[in-house]
């Protein structure tokens, strides 16, 4: 039976990738917590000896890394601990997984671009990042890249039904407020962390029979919107589902990402294409749409009107 080494276990993509995971061999899932089963494994990827020593200890066939220094403002402020866990850390479960001829699984963003245009980005158009997360996830990429079996999956606001969202702080904004102003010039499109643990599994299933597929792909799910059309969606859905709430859809208002500064820049155009992705492995990507009512029914249930 395979061994899969699954780093983040308890992130949102992370939860998701112990079920997905699970049909392929036997997962070792770590946080970045000290393992409670006393065999001294570590998941913190700001260790680098420590994460070094664990993958040498585990010997797995698969390494999958679902963490990540995700804070994009306060990696302004910490940008040598952004680049331990997004860069570094990479790096060393690159060199790791190299030694044991093992698969290794790495997460991405399309924070890696500069946010310009209209267009969807494709993986092979330039990188240029506008922020210190950005710069340290595209480190990232380079770092794991070194070893001969990769899989790097880019995605874009990725949410779960676990832990915290945006659908879920909109939710509990429209039950207080009269009005939600919302930014609605980022266009990308919501991926749920179920849709990607479940393409990451579809995916290292086909490349470690066919390991020329090893390499960089885009997955998101399907279609586009603003973060102003996605908060009026959620708000639709949770209507229909009974839920009550001070401000609907149509008081959703506009506003620009100039008039909102935050620490860190965004990007504006958040599209990717997901061609390649749905080539390689004979994928069909959902609409967004699809995701996001499901995770609603999940945290929201069905409730009388």
């Amino acid at each position: 039976m395979l061994k899969i080494l699954l780093l983040g276990c308890n992130g949102q993509l992370g939860w998701e990738l112990q079920r997905s995971l699970a049909v392929l061999g036997d997962v070792v899932a770590l946080g970045s917590a000290p393992a409670a089963d006393g065999a001294g494994l570590c998941g913190d990827l700001g260790n680098l000896e420590e994460l070094a020593r664990t993958v040498r200890q585990v010997a797995p066939s698969i390494i999958v890394n679902a963490a990540a220094y995700t804070a994009v403002d306060r990696a302004e402020a910490e940008p040598e601990r952004a680049r331990a866990i997004n860069a570094l850390a990479p790096g060393v479960l690159a060199l790791e997984a190299q030694r044991l001829g093992a698969w290794l699984v790495h997460y991405s963003t399309d924070y890696v671009f500069n946010g310009s245009g209209n267009t969807p980005w494709k993986e092979d158009d330039r990188c240029a990042p506008l922020s210190v997360y950005g710069s340290t996830k595209r480190a990232g990429e380079l770092a794991v890249a070194a070893c001969a079996k990769h899989l790097i999956l880019r995605t874009s606001w990725v949410y779960g039904a676990r832990g915290g969202n945006f659908a879920k702080t909109m939710l509990r904004l429209a039950a207080e407020r009269e009005s939600l102003t919302v930014i609605d010039d980022q266009i990308g499109a919501p991926t749920s962390a179920e849709l990607l643990a479940d393409v990451t599994a579809h995916a290292l299933r086909a490349a470690m029979a066919r390991p020329e597929l090893a390499g960089t792909y885009h997955c998101a799910a399907d279609g586009q919107t603003s973060w102003r059309g996605y908060a009026q969606f959620v708000l639709a859905q949770a209507q229909e589902m009974g839920v009550a709430l001070k401000a609907g859809p149509e008081q959703v208002q506009a506003t620009s990402t100039a008039l909102y500064p935050t620490p860190a820049q965004r990007p504006l155009n958040s599209r990717l294409d997901t061609e390649k992705l749905r080539s390689a492995f004979s994928l069909h990507l959902p609409l967004w749409q699809i995701g996001v009512q499901r995770m609603l029914q999940e945290t929201l249930g069905a409730k009388p009107t």
